[in-house]
C-alpha cells in the first residue's frame, strides 16, 4: 500500500486549503477512508471519514468547516478545509477507517504504514 497526501501549506486563519491523498496497492473502492491529523505535541486524531457508500463522519471541532470526498476512479480522497483556525495546524495523513453502524474507528494502528503526510500551518 502507498498513501501520498498533498496540498498542505501556510494559510492565514479564516482561509481555505484542499488536501488530496492518492492511494495505491489496495482495492480503494472497498475501503472506508479518513483523514487524520497530528498537531505538535499531541496525539493523532481522526478528523474526517468517508465510507464506501459516501457516508461521512467528522470530528466535532471541524464539523461544518471541513468536507471529505472520494473519487474511486482516481483512488483519491480529498479534504476541503474552510474557515481554518490556528488549532488546525498539524500534519495531515489519510488512511483506512473502519465503520460499524454509527461508530467509526481507526482502520490502522500507529505502528502501521502512514505514508507521506502534508503539513498545514495556520497563522494569525
Amino acid at each position: 500500500v502507498q498513501l501520498q497526501a498533498s496540498g498542505g501549506g501556510l494559510v492565514q486563519a479564516g482561509g481555505s486549503l484542499r488536501l488530496s491523498c492518492v492511494a495505491s496497492g489496495i482495492p480503494f473502492s472497498q475501503y472506508a477512508m479518513g483523514w487524520y491529523r497530528q498537531a505538535p505535541g499531541k496525539q493523532r486524531v481522526m478528523v474526517a471519514a468517508i465510507d464506501t457508500d459516501d457516508t461521512t463522519k467528522y470530528l466535532d471541532v471541524v464539523e461544518g468547516r471541513f468536507t471529505i470526498a472520494r473519487d474511486n476512479a482516481k483512488n483519491t480522497v480529498d479534504l476541503q478545509m474552510n474557515s481554518l483556525k490556528l488549532e488546525d495546524t498539524a500534519v495531515y495523513h489519510c488512511n483506512r477507517v473502519t465503520r460499524s453502524g454509527t461508530r467509526w474507528y481507526w482502520g490502522v494502528s500507529e505502528d502501521d504504514y502512514w505514508g507521506q503526510g502534508t503539513l498545514v500551518t495556520v497563522s494569525s
